[in-house]
Order: structure tokens, then C-alpha cells, then sequence
């Protein structure tokens, strides 16, 4: 019996063996069939997996845009685009900067001006330009000048026309249009016809203004050798600046007056205060090297420099600082003629007595003639190079 129950036995496992063996690949094979796993490639052209693709480059391409812009670099990038739209405005600052230039450039070079009956008239031609700085309020100072070393009347116009000698008393207007003290001007130019009248708003905090405005009138007015620049409390022997500018005359771009070299003041409580008085330095330092302001000549070539330039020269608080400020950098001769700061009596008497009469005298203390009103009169009989002198000047 057991022989015969272990053949069974024997007989029925390879039999489970291979039913075990067949239900696993059946197994297999429907789990490939369910799972789409048979290894065949997917369709690429299907439209579930093209959209699917299409998906996914769109998040990557998302994913990389936010990565992009979380970079440290884009803060240059910020930085680049902030300094590119600077150098714009810079550019169209300079553009505006050019243009008025040019236009100042027409305006001072060219040969006609209207008249005020609009008849156009070609430049005169001159030897000197004398701009004499003047106020409102400063009449008596000038019927002091008129009665002392400024030809009147037929005089006047003589010297204009045989010597190309021009004296004007340079004004410009009051804050208020045509208001009383312009229609006193008015008046006075109508009887001594020796006004030039400038573009330009009167006040003692502006003459470095109107120092420019009386060049640039003067260079579209007149085509002249020199342009000169004098206060209405100052005394001047005509003959004697004649004789001097004609020693420059071929020169080229000459610079007359005393020079000096004052301190810059800080303080606010000075007359003569320099609100910019950081740009020249530590506090004890002095100005660069300028005519003084009682009077200056500049040639031809600097003083349309001024006027073609006139929007673009800088201001400073004193004139005289001013104008020299604009002529550094450029190649001028800077002249220092002690002549023209001479002392009142007796130090310019004593040099008329010698033969040797001053260009100008003033007193330094009083920033010209002290009490010109006077004054004027005694400075001109006792320095004065007489009446003769400006006919008879070689230049």
C-alpha cells in the first residue's frame, strides 16, 4: 500500500509543479495586457501625448523664467537700466546745452540788428566799448562823470565817430514793466542820449548778470578791439586807457585790469560774503588771480566768448570772481596794469605831475571814489591828463 500511495504521490507533483508554472504566465501575461507594458513604444503622434509633452515644456520653461528672475543678477540688470535712462536725461541735458549755445552763437555773430523803427543796420565798427555801471538811484554820480572825464554831446558823438571811442552808462530795468524809475531813465537818455540799456532786472546781488548781458549787448551791438567795464564812481583819463589797449591790440585774447587775489570769506555778516565758498577750498584760502571789479578790458575774442556762452557760464557771488572764473581754463593773457588802480590825491597827482598820468584811480577802502558826488570834481582837476589828451592818443 505505501508503494503504491508514494507513486501517486510522485506521479501528481510534477503535475502541480507545471499548473503552478502555467498559472504564473497566465498571471504575467494579463498583468501586460492590463498594464499597456509589452514594450512596444508609445505613439508619438498621439494627441494625449503631444499635449502632454506640450505641458510639460510649458512648466519648464515657467520654472526657468521664475528661476531666472530670482537670480542675485537681476538686481544689475535693475542697476543697468537706472544708469542707461541717467545717460539719456544727461544726453538731453546736453542737447539742450548745445542748443542754446548755437543760438547764442546767432545771436552775437550776426552782422544786422533792428533798429527800433525796424530798419535792419549793419554792426558799427569801433576801437573800444566803455560800459559804464550805473543804478536808478545814482544821478548825481552820473552829472558828476558827465561834468568831469566824459565828453558831452556833439563831443561824445565826435569821439564815437573819428576815434571809434563808444561810452554808454549800462542800465537795464526795474522788477515793475515801465515803471517810474524806467520812465526817469527815459528822460535822462532823451536830453544826453549816453544810455545802453540792457535785458536784464536791476539789484547789487546780480551784477555778475549784467556784467554778461552788457557783453553780449555790446558785442551784437558794436564790433569792436575791446569792451570795458567801469563803475560811475571811478575816474578815468580816457587818453591814457586808449594809449594802454592800444599796446594789446594784436594780441589776441588779452585780459586788462589789476589783478589781485583776495580772500574767500565765509561769513555772512561780510559785504562781500561768497555763499560757494566751499568750492574754493579750506576756510583761509584765497581766489584764483582777477581783475578788480572798479574796472576791466577784455578783447574781442573773449568778450563773444561770453556772450556765445552766456547760458553756461556760472555766477558767483562778486562779479569780479565771476568774470575771472570764466576765463579759467582758456588759454588768455592775463595783463596786470597797476595804472589802473590808482590812489586818489595825492598818490595820482603825483604820478600826473611826472608826466605819467593814471589810467583810473579810486580808493580801495571805498570801493571807488569815496563821496564821488564831491568828490569827483577835485580828482579830475588834480589827476585829470586834460581835455586835449583823448585827441591826441596814439592807438
Amino acid at each position: 500500500m505505501k508503494a503504491k500511495s508514494g507513486a501517486a504521490a510522485g506521479e501528481r507533483r510534477p503535475v502541480l509543479s507545471r499548473t503552478i508554472l502555467l498559472l504564473c504566465a497566465c498571471s504575467f501575461g494579463l498583468g501586460m495586457l492590463f498594464t499597456d507594458r509589452f514594450g512596444a513604444m508609445p505613439d508619438l503622434k498621439s494627441p494625449v501625448v503631444a499635449q502632454r509633452r506640450r505641458q510639460e515644456e510649458e512648466l519648464q520653461i515657467v520654472s526657468e523664467d521664475f528661476v531666472a528672475k530670482t537670480k542675485p543678477s537681476d538686481d544689475r540688470d535693475v542697476m543697468g537700466e537706472v544708469a542707461k535712462t541717467h545717460e539719456a536725461i544727461q544726453y538731453l541735458d546736453k542737447s539742450i546745452a548745445t542748443l542754446q549755445m548755437e543760438l547764442a552763437a546767432r545771436r552775437s555773430k550776426h552782422e544786422l540788428l533792428e533798429s527800433a523803427d525796424g530798419v535792419r543796420q549793419d554792426r558799427k565798427k569801433a576801437f573800444v566799448v566803455i560800459g559804464i555801471n550805473t543804478a536808478f538811484s545814482s544821478k548825481k554820480r552820473r552829472d558828476s562823470v558827465r561834468e568831469t572825464w566824459m565828453p558831452q554831446g556833439e563831443k561824445l558823438k565826435k569821439l564815437e565817430e573819428e576815434k571809434g571811442v563808444v561810452i554808454r552808462f549800462m542800465i537795464g530795468h526795474s522788477p515793475a514793466s515801465n515803471s517810474a524809475l524806467d520812465q526817469a531813465i527815459d528822460v535822462e537818455d532823451a536830453i544826453h542820449h549816453d544810455f545802453l540799456r540792457l535785458d536784464h532786472v536791476e539789484g547789487y546781488h546780480k551784477l555778475s548778470a549784467k556784467t554778461k548781458t552788457f557783453f553780449s549787448t555790446a558785442v551784437a551791438s558794436w564790433d569792436a578791439d575791446f569792451y570795458v567795464k567801469v563803475d560811475d564812481d571811478v575816474h578815468v583819463n580816457l587818453g591814457m586807457l586808449l594809449t594802454t589797449l592800444g599796446r594789446h591790440k594784436l594780441k589776441p585774447r588779452v585780459y586788462i585790469g589789476c589783478m589781485k587775489s583776495g580772500p574767500v570769506l565765509s561769513d555772512k555778516s561780510s559785504k562781500y560774503h561768497e555763499p560757494e565758498f566751499w568750492k574754493f577750498g579750506e576756510d583761509g584760502n584765497k581766489y584764483f588771480r582777477h581783475a578788480t571789479g572798479q574796472i576791466y578790458a577784455i578783447s574781442k575774442d573773449l568778450a563773444t566768448y561770453i556772450s556765445v556762452n552766456n547760458p553756461l557760464l556760472h555766477k558767483f557771488a562778486n562779479e569780479d570772481v565771476s568774470l575771472g572764473a570764466w576765463f579759467i581754463g582758456l588759454d588768455v593773457e592775463h595783463i596786470d596794469d597797476r595804472d589802473m588802480c590808482c590812489g586818489t590825491p595825492p598818490d595820482c597827482e603825483w604820478k600826473a605831475q611826472a608826466g605819467n598820468a593814471c589810467v583810473a584811480s579810486f580808493d580801495w577802502r571805498c570801493s571807488g571814489v569815496c563821496n564821488p558826488v564831491e568828490r569827483l570834481k577835485d580828482v579830475h582837476m588834480r589827476c585829470g591828463e586834460g581835455d586835449e589828451a583823448i585827441w591826441s592818443a596814439s592807438f
